[in-house]
């Protein structure tokens, strides 16, 4: 990864009737790094992916990869940029090997170098020993990986994932956020993916961006993010003690800083604007507990996720009943 840009965005933005798909969306996104854009269905994630294929023209404002205008110069953009959809979509009736081949020809590549090219991409997605079946035989995961091949064949400097691990096993996730990681690692490519699978994006991405009504309400890195989430004062402590008893409980709510506390089982789930866990263990040690578990939260990416989006729908609300528009405090930070 360098510092070089590749995809940028500048106030992007796109509008169907009354419904902002897509507001002002400046955001930018390093050559080699894999980037996610995260959100719920609806969020405008898929809508920003259309507008960086030139198959929708923004409203207003512009999105460009490796210089080149999405919408003005579609055609250079599709030389350098591979799309992989949620559901890849292959001639059933066709080996792997014959669909890949027939992608080859239509993007030109001399027929004396199909067959070459097309093993060492069935090599690298790990589908030589299925190479001959046809396709309407494959599995979700066999499928999303023939699809890297298919995407791989123009050798594409960017590469646009939306929704790949959905419908996966977990064998088949693992292997398929594998290949993703190699792809940016080892071959150099900038890699877009488009989820609402946290857990999953965690494991692979440089950095991320959130997604709420159109809105980027946050981006960067997963440790940055969960930085400034705790310099705002939101802390998750989950706590288990025993005896779990009331005695725990009442000196719990006496705490400065305690926003709420709810109990899982024999574990307590405290929200506070302040870390607690120094006082809690000095208590915890002078009173004759036995400390189970205590795990701050807050550098996980679904919590990250759950901490933003919060307080995006209580700003938004907010605006709604101040001026009848939505209004977020963590701004758009695409840079």
């Amino acid at each position: 990864m360098t510092d070089t840009m590749i995809i940028r965005t500048e106030d992007l933005t796109k509008v169907y009737g009354t419904k902002t798909a897509v507001n002002h969306l400046s955001l930018e996104i390093r050559r080699g790094e894999i980037f996610g854009l995260l959100g719920p269905n609806g969020a405008g994630k898929t809508t920003t992916i259309l507008m960086f294929l030139g198959l929708t023209e923004p409203t207003q404002g512009r999105a460009l990869i490796d210089g080149y205008d999405c919408t003005r110069q579609s055609m250079q953009v599709k030389r350098i940029t591979g799309y992989l959809p949620d559901n890849v979509g292959f001639y059933s009736d066709m080996t792997g090997r014959e669909n890949l081949r027939f992608t080859a020809r239509l993007n030109g590549i001399p027929e004396k170098e199909i067959d070459p090219l097309i093993d060492s991409l069935l090599e690298k997605v790990g589908m030589t020993y299925a190479a001959d079946q046809k396709t309407g035989t494959y599995s979700k995961g066999m499928r999303q990986r023939l699809g890297i091949a298919d995407v791989l064949i123009k050798d594409p400097e960017v590469i646009i994932m939306d929704e790949p691990t959905l419908g996966l096993d977990p064998e088949g996730m693992r292997d398929f956020l594998n290949l993703i990681k190699k792809l940016s690692t080892e071959d150099g490519k900038t890699i877009l993916v488009s989820s609402h699978q946290l857990y999953q994006i965690q494991q692979i991405c440089d950095r991320v961006g959130i997604f709420v009504d159109g809105s980027l309400i946050a981006c960067g890195g997963i440790s940055e993010l969960g930085s400034q989430i705790a310099a705002r004062g939101h802390y998750t402590l989950e706590i288990e003690a025993e005896p779990c008893d009331d005695r725990f409980l009442g000196y719990l709510g006496k705490l400065e800083g305690i926003n709420g506390i709810t109990k899982e089982g024999n574990t307590f789930v405290i929200s506070s604007s302040e870390d607690l866990r120094s006082d809690i263990t000095r208590f915890l040690g002078t009173h004759d507990y036995k400390l189970m578990h205590m795990h701050q939260k807050g550098g996980d990416l679904d919590e990250i996720y759950r901490v933003y989006f919060e307080e995006a729908e209580k700003e938004g609300d907010e605006g709604d009943a101040k001026d009848g528009s939505r209004k977020y405090r963590f701004g758009r930070r695409g840079r």
